[in-house]
């Protein structure tokens, strides 16, 4: 019983260390507050400021273009990488998956950098094209989806690959009819984590971004040296809003993936 309630307590004490600050900032960006401090009275001013200042809604929707933009694009590409480490022999997928792990361990900053250095300045290529920007946050991306869909790949029968084959379907048709489905919760997954990535990066989009461009990281870094309090203020509102909609997305992925092992188990 003693044993229980302390495990409790531990399970209270951390989740009250990663989630009381949020809950914090959830309450005043429901006040009228301007600072954290004493609570002056209910208000949606925050919210009506963040979804009707032009500045704010902008910088938002180009937020998310790019975040779903450059998910797309690293899991293509990190789904092709996993494809072709998984079925290369053993030396080939060894080093595909040593090389993919370095830039998962890796800093943000170095990655950032090293590909301002390597497109701005090596290859002139401007940064109002926001190529670098879109590179930047692909390689960034692309490691954790490999990540995401390798486990899926080893958890898969190879046999059915095989017996694809052997009924006369091409090594495309068995690729997209027969592995992709197998592999596509991975898919999903990777996804879903490169968008988060993406949105939650600083460091690369700061050496890599156009002068003109923010994204939701950097405007915030930037609001906290000068910008007007209810520009500050509705960004408590925004904060809210990002960790409502991860909340709400987690839940919903976690009940389809209870479902769907349940209907599996035939229970």
């Amino acid at each position: 019983m003693i044993r229980k309630t302390w495990k409790s307590l531990v399970i209270l004490f951390v989740l009250l260390f990663l989630y009381l600050p949020i809950l914090v900032l959830m309450v005043y960006s429901f006040t009228d507050a301007t600072n954290i401090g004493a609570i002056r009275g209910l208000s949606l001013h925050n919210y009506v400021t963040l979804f009707t200042t032009p500045e704010l809604v902008g910088m938002i929707l180009g937020t998310v273009i790019l975040a779903l933009t450059t998910a797309l694009l690293a899991t293509i590409l990190g789904t092709l990488g996993a494809i072709g480490a998984f079925y290369s022999k053993k030396g080939m997928s060894s080093a595909i998956t040593t090389m993919n792990q370095v830039p998962v361990v890796n800093a943000d900053v170095v990655t950032g950098f090293s590909v301002c250095i390597l497109l701005v300045v090596v290859f002139g290529v401007s940064k109002d094209t926001f190529l670098p920007l879109i590179i930047g946050h692909v390689s960034l991306c692309a490691p954790f989806v490999f990540l995401s869909v390798i486990p899926k790949l080893k958890q898969m029968d190879p046999s059915i690959y095989e017996a694809a084959l052997d009924l006369g379907a091409t090594p495309l048709t068995a690729l997209v009819r027969i592995v992709i489905p197998q592999i596509f919760p991975g898919i999903l997954s990777g996804f879903a984590l490169a968008v988060t990535l993406s949105l939650d990066d600083y460091f690369v989009a700061t050496y890599t971004k156009p002068a003109t461009f923010d994204t939701i990281s950097t405007y915030v870094v930037n609001a906290t040296k000068g910008a007007q309090t209810t520009i500050k203020t509705a960004l408590w509102a925004l904060s809210t809003v990002i960790f409502l909609l991860v909340v709400l997305f987690t839940v919903v992925m976690n009940l389809r993936a209870q479902k769907a092992g349940q209907e599996r188990s035939g229970i």
